[in-house]
């Protein structure tokens, strides 16, 4: 794939999850515990291969746009720069044996249920509660708090897995 062509790829992605988000998911609200972090899909499904100083320049630019449309004074960018400063190791922590192909991808159908499971949970509670504890900025009320992270992070994990399910091809084994 050339260069250009991953590049318009990757800003359509970045349109597309942060249009929707801020459009559409932002206003689901679960028990006024748990919030959609949709966003997150846009840096959670990147390709593999993805170096780690694009990986954090796009999640600086994501969180920004979000810290943007709700003022949120650098909350959302804080969080997502340190998930795309960590996806480099926790895919290393999960590296099958054989170790990844050129043309993998975090894809649930190609991964499996089981690495894109514990994939996807870390990174979203890693991301949540960096996001959850640094908007309350204490611990003075952690166990609303903890609530909230627990909640959201299953909001979005349902949310990202249902996309993965309905958007990501299924790669059929060659002939």
């Amino acid at each position: 794939m050339s260069a250009v062509r991953f590049i318009l790829i990757q800003l359509l992605r970045f349109g597309l999850y942060a249009g929707v988000h801020v459009l559409l998911i932002s206003r689901l609200v679960l028990f006024e515990l748990g919030w959609c972090f949709l966003y997150l899909g846009f840096l959670l499904f990147l390709p593999l291969a993805t170096p780690i100083v694009v990986q954090l320049l796009l999640a600086f630019a994501m969180g920004l746009t979000m810290d943007i449309f709700y003022d949120t004074g650098g909350l959302h960018a804080a969080a997502a720069v340190l998930l795309g400063f960590l996806r480099p190791w926790v895919l290393r922590l999960l590296t099958p044996r054989d170790g990844y192909d050129s043309g993998d991808a975090v894809n649930v159908h190609q991964m499996g249920w089981q690495w894109f499971g514990v994939y996807l949970t870390l990174l979203v509670l890693i991301h949540h509660t960096a996001f959850f504890l640094l908007e309350l900025g204490s611990f003075l009320h952690f166990g609303i708090t903890l609530g909230k992270i627990l909640v959201s992070a299953l909001f979005t994990g349902l949310a990202l897995l249902i996309i993965q399910l309905l958007f990501y091809p299924v790669r059929r084994g060659r002939n």
